[in-house]
């Protein structure tokens, strides 16, 4: 992702989230260097990805597939190449935050091998107040082999 990718990521954000990412959240995710990725197709960015990495840990910031293009295994994908990338940024372990009523996004998690470790009440905006967090944990030592 670069920041010629800006506008087309902003605008998978908005449509896949009630309560979006602003612009500035998305371009100082890439100008501060954290690991930031596009899925294309046919030309166009359909999702994105963005990671942070430091001293043997990792936190999936951000996986939006845009609505149109979900169910075709591109949250599957993208999400394989920002667990390389982890490993790959010398990562042990990768944490996130879902929320609790994304069942499609908890369900491709822990079949990806990411475990519950906690919640977070009252983490994310709803239309009717606030939603708990599902916090999540994966091991990424097994990438290495």
């Amino acid at each position: 992702m670069t920041l010629e990718d800006l506008e087309s990521v902003f605008a998978i954000e908005c449509l896949a989230h009630s309560h979006p990412w602003s612009i500035g959240n998305v371009r100082d995710c890439i100008t501060s260097g954290y690991h930031c990725q596009v899925l294309e197709q046919d030309g166009d960015i359909v999702a994105f990805g963005i990671i942070s990495a430091a001293i043997g840990e990792s936190h999936l910031l951000n996986l939006v597939v845009s609505p149109n293009h979900q169910r075709q295994g591109l949250g599957q994908r993208l999400l394989n190449q920002l667990l390389k990338a982890a490993a790959t940024l010398d990562a042990e372990v990768m944490f996130l935050e879902v929320r609790a009523s994304n069942q499609g996004a908890i369900t491709l998690y822990l079949e990806n091998g990411f475990s519950e470790i906690g919640r977070r009440k009252n983490y994310y905006p709803t239309k009717q107040g606030r939603e708990e967090a599902i916090v999540m944990v994966m091991d990424l030592t097994f990438l290495d082999d």
